[in-house]
């Protein structure tokens, strides 16, 4: 996990310094980072999650930037090409993982269909505050949560997870100072 700087240092932050700080916590969705950056300064990084919060189930954003900031989280399961070193760790890859098992590849490949699934029915990303569970334990996840069929009420699941795992990474970012 990078390291953050101080939320003293951050508010200080030049914007491209803060945003990056903020993408440590959130993955690259620029109109979450526009925001949060224009509603500087913070009194501590919880404020700045719970703010993103509201900014993302709130007006302020258009449905496309919802999307937008939805779609900037990686799929599950997905190739760890191209994954940030956050969901590495969280989708349980390793760095140092040689070749994945034909149990890891029958998972991922079950996960890559349901994503898909998903998406054309969603019209985003799935989004789950995985929290070291191994992705097998995501498939009955994605699966009921597709079964709702309630397209509001997942946005709100997904925008609440990616919360959820911004707090993960704040903590673990706070852990590895201490």
């Amino acid at each position: 996990m990078a390291s953050l700087p101080s939320i003293e240092q951050l508010n200080k932050e030049s914007s491209e310094n803060f945003i990056e700080a903020v993408n440590t916590l959130f993955e690259t969705a620029p109109p979450l980072a526009k925001r949060l950056l224009a509603a500087r300064p913070y009194t501590s990084y919880l404020q700045l999650i719970d703010y993103a919060e509201k900014v993302c189930l709130g007006d302020e954003l258009s449905k496309e930037e919802k999307l937008e900031v939805m779609n900037a989280h990686p799929r599950i399961g997905a190739s760890k090409v191209g994954l940030s070193a956050n969901s590495l760790k969280e989708q349980g890859y390793s760095s140092t993982q040689g070749n994945v098992s034909a149990e890891d590849e029958k998972v991922n490949a079950e996960l890559a269909k349901l994503n898909q699934e998903y998406e054309d029915q969603y019209g985003f990303k799935f989004v789950v505050f995985v929290a070291g569970r191994p992705r097998y334990q995501i498939i009955p996840i994605i699966k009921e949560r597709m079964a709702a069929n309630d397209r509001e009420k997942e946005l709100y699941t997904g925008i609440t997870d990616m919360m959820l795992i911004a707090k993960d990474r704040l903590k673990k970012a706070t852990e590895s100072k201490i």
